[in-house]
């Protein structure tokens, strides 16, 4: 097996870590020290692993970079003009919450999120962006307002089929799709509870906190929500509840197996008023058959533990056959399982607060 690359944007750095087995693990960082690192992708669809990372500066601001050595020398785009507002757009980008390296078939796209919410791509892989209009101009945009963490696109679902369709959520706002490239987006959050607003759950306003694409069915999604876990069966255009069996419906993760479909893994939190983990336990839960069942995991992982999981801190590699799936916490931890969240080792301790990890097998 080729080594396995372990992203991990935390508040004050990014850390990478290699293993050829999933269990011993070599870790170097810090780099992007006092930044926090919201962001982070690796794309490698040139075979040339391409490291992107959002980072954010309280002096300099946001930027995006970029490095083709695997963390040995990184660049951005001259003057910080990667990812920028234009001047007519009376606004400027807070955070870059999401990178997601489109498909194979259409080589050089990169897709960004931003706070405030905004869409972003790139067709120099990831180097500069352009603003998606249809998006910003939409006259729901006004009227988006901040969950507790801010209001920002943190999930950018490129259709692997179809790429004129996009799916893209954001908190608070919900989950809204294009099927023309950007030019117009629809909301798309038929059956997705929204408990904060008073009677029916309206057209759009949900606070989403992540959306999770089946790789095998890519019109199957999964989706955490303040309150609830939800299926969709036909992209994203009617959702149904799965939190069924599950010891709580908050969170904030949700991931997908790479290659299997039906299978999904989110972390619990106890009510939005405690978000900890049931009996003060860290565990993970997975579905096999697209939430009809679930079952949960705390092998390896502590007791005792009141932090949080968030929403970019869990992920899986892509290594054939048995997936490897990662969670980084809240209080600077890392996890990682070689068995489909069975069991878990401990492959960092005391970081900053983990944001974002990501995991791929290198070429």
């Amino acid at each position: 097996m080729n080594d396995v690359l372990l992203a991990v944007g935390t508040t004050k750095g990014l850390w990478l870590l290699r293993s050829a087995d999933r269990r011993t693990w070599k870790v170097d960082g810090p780099q992007f020290r006092m930044r926090a690192v919201a962001a982070c992708a690796v794309d490698t669809r040139r075979g040339t692993p391409r490291i992107l990372v959002g980072a954010s500066s309280s002096h300099w601001g946001p930027a995006v970079s970029w490095s083709d050595d695997l963390g040995g020398s990184w660049t951005e785009a001259a003057d910080g003009s990667g990812i920028r507002f234009p001047a007519d757009a009376d606004a400027s980008v807070e955070a870059v919450w999401q990178l997601r390296p489109d498909t194979a078939a259409r080589p050089g796209v990169v897709w960004a999120g931003s706070q405030p919410s905004a869409l972003w791509r790139s067709d120099d892989w990831g180097e500069t962006f352009s603003l998606v209009e249809g998006l910003w101009n939409h006259p729901h945009r006004p009227t988006w307002q901040p969950g507790f963490g801010g209001q920002a696109i943190h999930t950018v679902l490129p259709h692997p089929d179809d790429d004129a369709r996009v799916l893209v959520a954001m908190s608070t706002g919900g989950v809204y799709v294009t099927d023309d490239a950007g030019t117009s987006w629809r909301p798309s959050n038929t059956g997705i509870g929204a408990d904060f607003f008073p009677g029916e759950p309206p057209e759009y306003g949900q606070c989403v906190h992540k959306v999770a694409r089946d790789p095998v069915d890519p019109d199957r999604l999964f989706a955490q929500n303040h309150g609830g876990v939800y299926s969709s069966a036909d992209g994203g255009a009617t959702w149904l509840p799965i939190a069924a069996g599950l010891p709580a419906d908050f969170g904030f993760p949700v991931a997908t197996h790479p290659h299997r479909a039906d299978t999904a893994w989110v972390v619990p939190l106890t009510a939005d008023s405690e978000r900890m983990p049931p009996n003060d336990q860290l565990q993970v839960w997975r579905t096999t058959d697209a939430g009809a069942s679930w079952a949960g995991s705390t092998s390896g992982l502590p007791a005792s533990f009141y932090g949080s999981v968030l929403r970019d801190a869990l992920a899986t590699d892509d290594v054939e056959g048995s997936a490897g799936v990662y969670v980084g916490t809240r209080d600077g931890s890392v996890y990682a399982s070689a068995d489909e969240g069975e069991s878990w080792s401990v492959v960092a301790r005391h970081l900053p607060d983990v944001l974002c990890v990501r995991a791929v097998q290198l070429p």
